[in-house]
């Protein structure tokens, strides 16, 4: 039997606004954030022999050939110390139009959930592909999966410190 020891939020409407406007620009207006965020779905698995929770993508996605966007999914984890949550493109979209995360493994620490922009999930994806294939993700429709992991550290690890940010933020720099 597997172990339940997360639980996936959508991050408040406020942190998703500031994510949006940051990804996408100031132009579009509450009312159109506001829908968005509302259509938000939370990370599900498609069957019960499923390892991965898919993430769907908040709005419609189209990337060309070489190019790169970064998408605020809304979404937010809690999980029990000593465990991850590793995120991957879906299967077939890797397969199909070499898809790929830019960090190649997302790597989501139990301790992100407590960070100030309340752990809110990005995802940075390039369109890999080397056949000229436009990649159109429709709103709503499933694009990365998470698969949680539990991990172990050395004997001799004495680590105290406190994560109180994003990318970068436990390793002393910006990425």
């Amino acid at each position: 039997m597997a172990k339940r020891i997360a639980q996936f939020h959508k991050v408040s409407f406020g942190q998703f606004k500031e994510g949006y406007q940051d990804v996408f620009g100031s132009a579009a207006g509450d009312d159109e954030i506001q829908m968005v965020y509302d259509g938000i779905r939370l990370p599900c698995r498609a069957t019960s022999g499923s390892a991965g929770y898919d993430f769907y993508a908040p709005v419609e996605i189209t990337m060309e050939p070489g190019e790169t966007v970064k998408i605020p999914t809304g979404i937010c984890v809690e999980m029990e110390d000593d465990w991850v949550l590793k995120c991957y493109p879906r299967s077939g979209l890797g397969f199909k139009y070499r898809l790929q995360l830019n960090n190649t493994v997302g790597i989501i620490d139990s301790d992100y959930f407590y960070s100030d922009n309340e752990g809110h999930i990005f995802v940075k994806l390039t369109n890999d592909s080397r056949e000229g294939k436009t990649v159109r993700i429709e709103a709503g429709t499933g694009f990365m999966q998470g698969i949680f992991v539990e991990y172990g550290i050395t004997v001799d690890d004495d680590v105290t410190a406190v994560r109180n940010g994003g990318l970068g933020s436990t390793t002393g720099y910006s990425v």
